[in-house]
């Protein structure tokens, strides 16, 4: 693979997602060789990949070549592939293009979506985890408002028209706002043939609330923001088939639909080698200590949505969002260059800078320390807070003028169905 040989410890990461791109940023100064395996060249940024699919955003907004952030450093390297397999016995890592001897490693691989083992659903529902993903959500949301523009059948034209989302987490929340948001903005300008009413938009969640994992006040709050909206809220209902075209719930409630988004649920997404031992049954996160190595291995590291390190105050692990991830990382780095220096590791302890969901315009929550909040400065704020954690400044501009347009003139330019979405 082409990796020159160097004096120095090789580091080699697998990911570049927020933990890993925030592990090599600390890194990328200290005395090593850094080698980053991806299966993708671009960094995504993933709180807003419901734009992409809603046609708010382009993808080379919300996406950055790995290679760039890093290109001035010589002691950094990347390489396109899948690693397939670590083998711990003799500290290598395999990929499609070859392998590699590492002297500490880094897992960073993030989580995947996790069906519940449904294939039916599986095969059939529309995941949203990758740009790719999102960019066919977009296509087959605009290919299935244009094939209802063009038919006379009414029941033909709701199912086209009927969009249903599995899960009310943030991804959920935010999509169903979004389309809510599409259905006000440019469904009655665009086609002036089909009646608003016609796009119905339902949101099913198995929990008893909205956003759970937030505080009462601000999930009633999104509730009531979505309802508002038009946003249709099936609450305790747990999602048992999808054929293509009929969802079916546990309870026999059925739902007409050609898009149907699974936004239910993610899985970690370990790789083969590191024994089974050390994996959370059924979450598939890696065990690891409060310096996040994996426990049982040497020089071998987890962080981010891949890690489970349970502590008095997260007994559970960490949250599955950006910021544990992205002070995992830095923390890490921290800790090996200490260990470099023969210096005592810190253990890893979390600042929780609070939780937000952005509903829709002037329409946000947020839970911070003990404060509650919504509506229009919420909305503020979450809009700062993910640009300033998008990465590079060309896309910080190009999403902050996307979305200064959107909001003066109620419009999604990017409602293009540049790439065509074929069912399986």
């Amino acid at each position: 693979m082409n990796i020159p040989s160097s004096e120095l410890p090789r580091v080699v990461v697998i990911g570049g997602g927020f933990a890993g791109i925030a592990f090599i940023k600390k890194m990328i100064k200290a005395p090593v060789q850094l080698v980053l395996f991806d299966k993708h060249n671009y960094h995504t940024f993933q709180p807003l990949l419901y734009q992409v699919s809603t046609a708010g955003l382009e993808p080379d907004s919300i996406a950055y070549p790995l290679r760039k952030i890093f290109r001035k450093h010589d002691n950094f390297h990347f390489r396109l592939a899948n690693v397939n397999h670590i083998d711990t016995e003799i500290k290598q890592v395999e990929t499609p293009i070859g392998s590699l001897a590492y002297d500490y490693l880094v897992i960073a691989t993030g989580t995947r979506t996790n069906f519940f083992g449904n294939e039916n659903i599986e095969k059939n529902s529309m995941a949203m985890k990758t740009v790719p993903q999102a960019l066919n959500i977009r296509s087959l949301m605009l290919q299935n408002i244009e094939e209802a523009d063009q038919s006379d059948d009414a029941a033909k034209r709701k199912r086209l028209l009927n969009f249903v989302i599995a899960g009310a987490g943030p991804t959920g929340v935010e999509l169903a706002g979004a389309l809510a948001e599409f259905r006000k903005g440019i469904l009655e300008n665009d086609y002036p043939e089909l009646d608003e009413e016609e796009m119905e938009i339902h949101l099913l969640e198995g929990d008893d609330s909205v956003l759970a994992h937030m505080s009462d006040t601000s999930s009633e709050k999104a509730q009531r923001f979505l309802e508002k909206m038009g946003v249709q809220i099936h609450l305790n209902t747990m999602v048992s088939d999808y054929d293509g075209s009929t969802v079916t719930t546990k309870d026999g409630t059925q739902f007409e639909t050609a898009t149907f988004i699974w936004a239910a649920g993610v899985t970690g997404a370990p790789v083969k080698g590191i024994p089974v031992a050390q994996l959370m049954e059924k979450l598939n996160r890696y065990k690891v200590d409060r310096f996040s190595r994996i426990q049982g291995l040497e020089n071998i590291f987890a962080v981010g949505d891949i890690a489970l390190m349970e502590t008095e105050a997260f007994p559970k692990g960490h949250p599955q969002v950006a910021q544990p991830a992205i002070q995992q990382g830095k923390h890490l780095a921290k800790n090996l260059k200490r260990l470099l220096k023969q210096q005592d590791l810190e253990p890893f302890s979390y600042f929780d800078k609070g939780t937000m969901a952005t509903i829709g315009r002037n329409k946000a929550v947020v839970d911070f320390k003990k404060m509650r909040f919504g509506g229009a400065f919420a909305w503020l704020l979450w809009m700062f807070v993910h640009l300033w954690f998008l990465v590079g400044f060309r896309n910080r501009v190009i999403t902050f003028f996307n979305w200064t347009y959107n909001y003066i003139n109620y419009d999604r330019a990017a409602r293009l169905i540049i790439r065509p979405f074929k069912n399986r």
